[in-house]
């Protein structure tokens, strides 16, 4: 899914930016008389905080032309490292991609996700466990009876390989077990709208695009929300990264520390149904391994 915020396309080439880009503006400020041009790739988990946050950036800076495209972690992470574009969107750790030299780029955490498994509300499930889930995953468990609800065939929905959300789903659920073979689909947007409308259909979303014509399911009756997220009582969630090089273009970094700002972090993040990084209890790192703070 492609989204584009502004009518200049950046065709995404080291040195983007014009001679001018160099002057200050900043965040909520007027603008100034540079011409600032970002791309950001990656993520559709993270897309829509992108998207807002850029439309908000160019409303209080004139000068900014801020484009936004989803393609998946996977996409953002190479586009970056190759300086194709200036700020590469992922729901997963550098290190974590295969091909990608996590030293050569920056990370910039600026939001965390979490993630909870979706049916078609005519499964009839509300909660099971986290073997089941696996089981269900792995192609072993193959009708919604075999869990507590109707007698109906499921219909897994897959996310895409270089999807960072169902590389953070597999982690944490499947433990390295092989998923089942099923249709794989590249957005959370495409997969809300196939599970909504299928019979027997189970994904997994980002939080933010849960609605009431999905059923969100509960684990080991443990519920998918922001507060079980801040403590990892549920355990499906990654940071929110905006990577960039390691030397960041200076226009990049002003816009990511615009996300970083309380105002957005304590506004539009909760908002569109992410979770600040401030309010998060634990820490975790590329190997998945959880600290308490």
């Amino acid at each position: 899914m492609k989204k584009a915020l502004s009518f200049v396309t950046i065709l995404g080439v080291s040195g983007v930016l014009l001679a001018g880009c160099g002057n200050s503006s900043k965040s909520g400020s007027s603008s100034s008389s540079s011409s600032t041009k970002i791309t950001a790739v990656g993520s559709t988990a993270l897309q829509p905080l992108v998207e807002q946050a850029a439309t908000d950036y160019q409303n209080a800076n004139s000068g900014a032309s801020i484009t936004v495209q989803g393609g998946g972690s996977g996409t953002g992470l190479s586009q970056v490292q190759q300086k194709a574009v200036q700020i590469g969107n992922s729901d997963i750790f550098a290190e974590k991609q295969s091909g990608i030299k996590a030293s050569e780029l920056k990370d910039h955490q600026v939001a965390v996700v979490g993630m909870a498994p979706v049916v078609n509300k005519d499964a009839g499930v509300k909660n099971v466990t986290m073997d089941q889930l696996k089981k269900i995953f792995t192609g072993k468990i193959t009708n919604w009876k075999q869990v507590g609800g109707k007698d109906e065939k499921i219909s897994v929905v897959n996310r895409a390989k270089g999807s960072g959300t169902r590389a953070t789903f597999e982690q944490a659920v499947l433990g390295g077990a092989t998923a089942v073979k099923a249709q794989e689909q590249d957005s959370n947007g495409t997969v809300q709208k196939i599970v909504s409308s299928t019979p027997g259909a189970v994904s997994y979303l980002a939080f933010s695009f849960l609605n009431n014509k999905l059923q969100a399911l509960s684990i080991d009756n443990v519920k998918p929300t922001d507060a079980n997220v801040e403590t990892n009582k549920w355990k499906i969630w990654s940071y929110e990264h905006m990577y960039t090089p390691a030397t960041p273009n200076k226009e990049a970094e002003k816009f990511i520390k615009y996300i970083q700002s309380s105002k957005v972090q304590n506004g539009l993040v909760k908002k569109l149904g992410y979770i600040s990084i401030s309010n998060m209890k634990v820490t975790k790192d590329a190997n998945n391994k959880v600290t308490n703070k």
